[in-house]
């Protein structure tokens, strides 16, 4: 691991405002101690402490804080707390970024190059699920975009007359269904690991050996089924929810 920024305290928070939650980390002496989610905020953040309600017990609420979001409405809502820095794509110490690149893909990307080495694949399985490379000398290779794994099964379901809403079980359902539940469950999933599996092959076919890691709230899921569907793969994978707050502390402040 590189040092962190000097500029940093050695105890701080970290905040992800992702599309549907906030995703926290709590560093002391420059360790992750705990990671944690909850809500948007539904309104502006008037106190200059943090509620301590949005905190783990025991954190303190007046820790310096860095933001990273893809929500610009949320962010202006935590722009009363003082001890605040919000992280900009100019801030990330990779090569060949583009403007418009959402700042939780490349933190990811940064994160999972500096814990696992350069290069790499983050496959970031959120509200987007996300595939994003880097080379070895840190330059972003490029990646894809479409929707995660709940989206779809939404999708669906609000967009359809007679679709229900599925759950998402731990195992895959058969190819063929005879039952409707089973049926969406098998049309997303197994489109969803194939493309993937195509991705995959073709980022290996570059660069062999490199770290895969699976990120995100739905990277437990996506991993299972790669275990299940194409075991071959599975054991190249690495899942890690940490990475996207190493980015943060590997990050120019």
């Amino acid at each position: 691991m590189n040092n962190l920024s000097t500029s940093k305290s050695t105890d701080w928070l970290a905040l992800v405002i992702g599309n549907s939650r906030l995703h926290w980390g709590y560093f002391k002496q420059n360790k992750l101690q705990s990671i944690w989610d909850n809500e948007h905020l539904s309104k502006p953040l008037i106190t200059q402490i943090l509620p301590q309600n949005l905190l783990l017990p025991n954190i303190p609420n007046n820790l310096p804080l860095y933001i990273a979001s893809v929500v610009p409405f949320q962010t202006k809502l935590w722009q009363t707390y003082p001890e605040t820095q919000i992280i900009t794509l100019d801030k990330i110490p990779l090569n060949n970024l583009y403007s418009t690149m959402g700042i939780d893909r490349a933190l990811a990307l940064l994160g999972a190059g500096q814990i696992y080495g350069f290069p790499c694949l983050v496959i970031d399985a959120g509200t987007a699920l996300t595939l994003t490379g880097v080379d070895r000398d840190r330059a972003l290779m490029g990646g894809a975009i479409l929707p995660g794994l709940k989206l779809q099964f939404q999708s669906l379901a609000t967009k359809t007359a007679a679709l229900p809403n599925v759950s998402l079980s731990e195992t895959l359902p058969l190819r063929w269904s005879i039952n409707t539940p089973d049926a969406i469950t098998s049309g997303i999933l197994y489109t969803i690991l194939g493309g993937i599996r195509t991705f995959i092959d073709d980022w290996l076919n570059n660069y062999p050996n490199s770290p895969i890691i699976l990120t995100g709230g739905d990277s437990q899921l996506l991993l299972n089924y790669f275990k299940q569907k194409y075991p071959d793969i599975s054991e190249n994978l690495k899942q890690d929810k940490d990475i996207i707050f190493w980015g943060i502390f590997f990050s120019s402040y």
